[in-house]
């Protein structure tokens, strides 16, 4: 057989032929790549900014503070997202288009520290120190988790994300009542919540796009404009506040370490890398990337150092968002780029306390009203991740049952543990550390241990029976 002669005059296939360039790696054109950035900013604003919100309003803190924990969060979500979006060598970060922001899973952890400590002077130092601590054990055991992902099956997971989501709503309507006494909220209060709502819910239902990423935002200032002529709006935190600043670094002064809301913070800690593990691996099948246990020991250390170094900022443990996920797979944008770009809006908007101001102008039934949206769709998720779990079977069933109803105790009934030593108080008021702690155990129990044992038992049945 005679084979073709290529003529050798004939022209060179193109460079990028068999090396081109994956999606995810790809640098969009400077207007597309701003748009697309802005949006992931939108989707996900409300969301940085609530965890500090939650806190502040928790602990009665002034306005002065609370823009302090919202500027810090806004930066270090920057920071978090860059770190791992662009990594740092081939140690740090899953470059992945990952918007990191301030994880829900320590609030509960957080209020029961201050609660025990007596309040913010006293209890913020402590926060930041556990933050700190359980940090650096997430970056020590990240080349180690992904071995301890099968301990953490949708069963454990679900039930986690579902405690954090439900335990929460009623703080939403704690800022409806708004300081009122007790079962007595103002009727106006109640008014602007639901006109909030029903905005939002009116914007999803008729607007695409952009316009439907940000309809937190529109809703947001909806509420805030309809709170003027109801005399519920306050303008006054405002004032003196600088358009550029850098945030005080230890603002509430040096952290303190207490070895409760350690162990407290460290159980957090482990709820945060099995979400991330599972928002890098679902990601990854959504843009088409291979995700292995490198990826995923990379993203965890990104994780693991935004949050140790968030406590400098006044900010909290840093962690993938996942409605930003969701907005990949509605935009089909997949490039890391565009994502580091929010990373470094979100670096100049958490440097600017002005903007920190004027999110906590918005009224308490207002944030109240958006909050519902955002705990909600934490415990849709949870609910999601359920759906993966096999719940025909008993022994799951009975780990969601245990899990819901010991991790609503201190949601549900308020000082359940007030008895109990200030030390105990810090584990088990907290419940989300408490729930994920007995979900771990109780799939271990019915799940892990004595399988060995009954799989040797079968054998044996079967040749006695012969």
């Amino acid at each position: 057989m005679s084979s073709a002669r290529v003529p050798s005059d004939a022209p060179a296939p193109p460079a990028d032929a068999t090396a081109a360039v994956h999606p995810v790696d790809e640098v969009l054109p400077a207007g597309r790549m701003l748009v697309a950035s802005l949006q992931h900013v939108a989707s996900m604003y409300a969301g940085a900014v609530s965890v500090p919100l939650v806190v502040a309003v928790a602990a009665k803190m002034s306005a002065a503070d609370t823009a302090v924990l919202m500027g810090g969060s806004l930066l270090m979500a920057g920071i978090a997202t860059l770190l791992q979006t662009l990594g740092i060598g081939n140690f740090i970060g899953s470059r992945l288009p990952f918007v990191n922001g301030v994880s829900f899973a320590g609030v509960g952890v957080m209020l029961t520290i201050l609660t025990t400590q007596g309040g913010v002077q006293a209890g913020m130092p402590v926060v930041f120190g556990a933050i700190i601590v359980s940090s650096l054990f997430g970056f020590l055991v990240s080349s180690y988790f992904s071995r301890l992902v099968r301990f953490f099956p949708p069963v454990v997971t679900g039930s986690v994300i579902l405690l954090i989501g439900v335990s929460l709503i009623p703080v939403a309507y704690e800022w409806i009542v708004d300081g009122a006494p007790s079962g007595t909220p103002d009727p106006k209060n109640i008014a602007l919540a639901a006109a909030t709502i029903v905005v939002m819910l009116l914007l999803q239902r008729f607007t695409r796009g952009f316009l439907k990423q940000i309809s937190m935002l529109f809703a947001m200032l909806f509420g805030t404009l309809l709170a003027i002529p109801m005399g519920l709006a306050d303008f006054s935190k405002l004032d003196g506040a600088a358009a550029f600043g850098i945030p005080a670094p230890l603002h509430f002064g040096a952290p303190q370490f207490s070895l409760p809301a350690i162990v407290s913070m460290c159980v957090v800690m482990l709820v945060i890398l099995t979400e991330s593990t599972a928002d890098m691996i679902a990601l990854g099948k959504i843009v088409d990337k291979e995700v292995d246990e490198r990826t995923i020991a990379r993203g965890l250390r990104a994780d693991s150092l935004g949050s140790a170094l968030s406590p400098l900022f006044n900010a909290f443990h840093a962690s993938a968002f996942a409605q930003n996920i969701g907005l990949v797979v509605i935009s089909n944008v997949r490039s890391r780029f565009v994502v580091a770009l929010s990373g470094g809006l979100l670096v100049l908007i958490g440097l600017s306390p002005a903007a920190a101001a004027l999110i906590s102008v918005v009224p308490m039934p207002v944030l109240a009203a958006v909050s519902l949206f955002l705990f909600g769709s934490i415990a849709v998720s949870g609910i999601q991740t359920l759906l993966q779990a096999d719940l025909h079977r008993g022994d799951n069933a009975l780990i969601v049952v245990v899990t819901l109803g010991a991790g609503l105790a201190p949601a549900l009934s308020k000082g359940f543990y007030d008895a109990f030593p200030s030390w105990a108080q810090i584990v088990l008021g907290s419940g989300i550390s408490t729930g994920c702690l007995l979900a771990v155990t109780l799939n271990l129990v019915f799940n892990h241990l004595g399988k060995r044992a009954r799989a040797a038992e079968e054998p044996a049945a079967a040749v006695s029976a012969h």
